[in-house]
């Protein structure tokens, strides 16, 4: 993590944090962690403005366990569809379930409905530490599996079905990837993965500088443990430990350059060209994890919305 904050991000970030002095919760301390990123996201929520034209309904589906999620169908109001969907899965460290992050991300999600017309169901997956691995990636790619079985009645083409995540939900549209190949379906289209939580050994605070990090290495280091909860970082848990990514979907990555997570992003997106799969990568120097959610009147935001909306109606 080099260069300098870009000017508008920081501005940004600098007027979120006017006033807050609370010192950073010890690694491992869940609960305060949570009870901060509410508070940042309905901040940061109360500052946009409503999205309108686009419908929401809502699904229940029961996974493992016998346990009960909710599944959320966005579409234009009134429009055809363009027959591709995409399956979000939202951030929040693994930790943060959509009780304490959806209103935000109900507005990211209808914006880019609204945008670009291809409709999305977004996942309201379990999270840990209460549900660790398997549980969250489970869910998803029981989410994946119920767009594709209810296509016909959603208007949708099985065969244009993307998956999308940020941070968290990066990591998990990677994991889903990668189970859906060695599980032999359903087929993904593509895989728009937003700076994407993909690697347990970037928890390391002397790699880099603590001063614009939205996203610290003790927060990585506190998802992580809550996700694996003592067993080995193999399998699809860890996106990053996959030793064959050949057979992923067709990639499109994109990261700030001071976000903690761009070294194994970068390295990543590598080992997918290496393998084969057809990749678009994008870094935006001077910007930390989550600049697009916190500073989304910034131009540099504004071009990666940009990128990721020509990239989705290329469906």
């Amino acid at each position: 993590m080099v260069g300098s904050p870009d000017p508008q991000v920081l501005a940004a970030l600098l007027a979120m944090r006017d006033g807050a002095d609370d010192a950073p919760p010890p690694v491992g301390d869940v609960a305060t962690r949570r009870r901060s990123a509410g508070r940042v996201f309905n901040q940061v929520l109360a500052a946009r403005p409503p999205v309108t034209g686009v419908q929401a309904q809502e699904f229940s589906l029961t996974v493992d366990g016998g346990s009960t999620i909710t599944l959320r169908w966005y579409r234009r109001a009134g429009a055809d569809q363009p027959g591709s969907a995409v399956l979000y899965l939202h951030g929040g460290g693994m930790i943060l379930d959509w009780e304490r992050v959806g209103g935000l991300y109900d507005e990211a999600v209808r914006g880019y409905v609204a945008a670009c017309g291809v409709p999305m169901l977004a996942v309201d997956y379990r999270v840990a530490p209460e549900f660790p691995h398997p549980s969250p990636l489970e869910d998803c790619y029981a989410a994946l599996r119920w767009l594709v079985d209810h296509a016909a009645e959603l208007g949708v083409d099985p065969s244009r079905v993307a998956v999308m995540g940020d941070s968290a939900g990066g990591g998990l549209a990677a994991g889903v990837g990668l189970l859906a190949r060695d599980r032999g379906g359903p087929a993904i289209a593509a895989q728009l993965l937003i700076y994407p939580m993909l690697d347990d050994q970037t928890c390391d605070p002397s790699t880099g500088s603590a001063a614009l990090l939205t996203w610290t290495y003790e927060d990585n280091a506190t998802g992580w443990a809550a996700l694996l909860d003592g067993a080995p970082a193999t399998g699809y848990a860890v996106p990053a430990r996959v030793a064959e990514l050949a057979g992923s979907p067709p990639t499109y990555l994109d990261v700030g350059g001071l976000d903690i997570f761009a070294d194994e992003d970068v390295a990543y997106a590598q080992r997918l060209i290496a393998a084969g799969v057809p990749v678009e990568l994008h870094v935006y120097p001077g910007c930390p994890h989550a600049f697009d959610l916190l500073a989304p009147d910034a131009d540099v935001s504004q071009r990666v919305i940009g990128h990721r909306l020509r990239y989705l109606q290329s469906l």
